[in-house]
C-alpha cells in the first residue's frame, strides 16, 4: 500500500512547527489543582509521549486540549488557535483516539467510518476513497461489512484509529492505545503509528505502556501531582536520571543491607524493596558485580524508562 496517499505533509523541526503550546496553564476543581502552571509545546511531525501515574494531571490536561473541560488560567493555543475561544476550528483539524470504546455497535465498520466522516460535513461520495484506504492500511478491508460486535479487540482498536484519521487531522490524540490488546495486535498497530509519524502526522500519546512509549515517542513529558517534573528524549533521560544498568536482586533485608552499601561504595543508587533491592549503576564494579552473583536470583537489564518514571513518580499505587 502507497501510505503517502494518506497525504501527512513532512517537516523541519523548528520553532515556527508549533501545533501545540500551553503556557502557565492551570485547571482546578474547586479546592483541587488538577493541573498546576505547566508550560508544554509539540512540534509539527513529532510523537509527544505525555505520562503520569492517575492523577497526575495529564487526562485533564488532554480534556483542556479537545474542550472538555475550560482552563482555569494560562494559555493554551493549538495550530496557533485560541483555546477555548477557538475551539471549533481546532477540532476539525484534531483526530482523538479514545481508552474506551465508543463505536456504534448497531453499525458495520464501513457504517462507523461514513457516518462519522458525516459529522465533519463530509458526504459518502467524497469520503469513500479515504475511507477504502483506511480500512485497507488498518488491514480491516475484509471486515467492512461486519458489525462491531463480531470483531475482535484488535480489530476495535484499528478501527478506532481509522476513525480518527477519516477528516484527515493535523494532530492525533492516542489514549492508551493498545490497551487490553495481545501482542500481536499491538505490534500491528505501533506499526501503522510510526508510518504515520513518517509521513508527516503529529501524533500526543498517552499510556501506561512504558514499552510503547519508548518506541514510538520522540519526547516525553512525565506529569505528577499537576506538575511537569522531567521532559526530553526519552533515552537521554534514562542516562542522565537513571543509569546505563539496573540489577534486580531477589534477597532478604540483611542481604539488601549488604548489597545497598556495597552499591554506595561504587557510587550506584540502591532501592531496597520487601523481598529485594533495585540497583542503578553508571560504571561496572567488579566488586558489586561479584557480590551479586553470590546470590541465586538476579537479573541485570538496560535501565529504561520505567526506572525514570518510578524513579521520579515512586512506587505507591495512586488513586484517580
Amino acid at each position: 500500500m502507497n501510505t503517502q496517499s494518506l497525504n501527512f505533509a513532512k517537516f523541519t523541526l523548528n520553532s515556527a512547527n508549533i501545533i501545540l503550546a500551553a503556557r502557565s496553564l492551570q485547571k482546578t476543581f474547586g479546592s483541587r489543582q488538577a493541573v498546576r502552571g505547566i508550560d508544554l509545546d509539540i512540534y509539527q511531525g513529532e510523537c509527544f509521549g505525555f505520562l503520569g501515574p492517575n492523577g497526575a494531571g495529564k487526562t485533564t490536561t488532554i480534556q483542556m486540549i479537545i474542550g472538555l473541560a475550560e482552563k482555569t488560567a494560562g494559555d493554551l493555543r493549538v495550530f496557533g488557535l485560541s483555546v477555548p475561544q477557538d475551539l471549533v476550528k481546532i477540532k476539525r483539524r484534531i483526530g482523538v483516539v479514545p481508552q474506551n470504546d465508543n463505536l456504534d455497535p448497531d453499525l458495520t465498520v464501513l457504517e462507523n467510518l461514513l457516518i462519522y466522516a458525516s459529522y465533519y460535513g463530509i458526504t459518502a461520495k467524497h469520503i469513500r476513497p479515504r475511507v477504502d484506504e483506511l480500512l485497507r492500511f488498518f488491514a480491516l478491508d475484509n471486515r467492512r461489512d461486519e458489525i462491531i460486535q463480531h470483531l475482535s479487540g484488535g480489530q476495535r482498536r484499528r478501527l478506532l484509529l481509522a476513525r480518527a484519521l477519516v477528516h484527515q487531522p493535523e494532530l492525533l490524540i492516542l489514549d492508551e492505545p493498545t490497551v487490553g490488546l495481545d501482542p500481536q495486535a499491538r505490534y500491528l498497530i505501533w506499526q501503522r503509528l510510526r508510518q504515520l509519524q513518517k509521513n508527516g502526522l503529529t501524533m500526543l500519546l498517552t499510556s501506561h505502556y512504558m514499552d510503547e512509549v519508548s518506541r514510538l515517542a520522540s519526547r516525553v513529558v512525565i506529569m505528577d501531582q499537576g506538575l511537569i517534573v522531567a521532559q526530553g528524549k526519552p533515552q537521554q533521560m534514562i542516562d542522565d536520571m537513571v543509569g546505563a544498568d539496573v540489577f534486580e536482586v531477589i534477597c532478604d533485608e540483611r542481604e539488601a543491607r549488604m548489597l545497598a552499601g556495597v552499591a554506595a561504595a561504587c557510587q550506584a543508587r540502591a532501592e531496597i524493596m520487601a523481598d529485594g533491592i533495585f540497583i542503578y549503576t553508571r560504571n561496572a564494579c567488579s566488586r558489586l558485580d561479584s557480590e551479586i552473583r553470590s546470590l541465586p536470583q538476579w537479573l541485570r537489564r538496560p535501565a529504561n524508562l520505567e526506572d525514570l518514571f518510578i524513579k521520579l513518580t515512586g512506587r505507591s499505587l495512586r488513586e484517580s
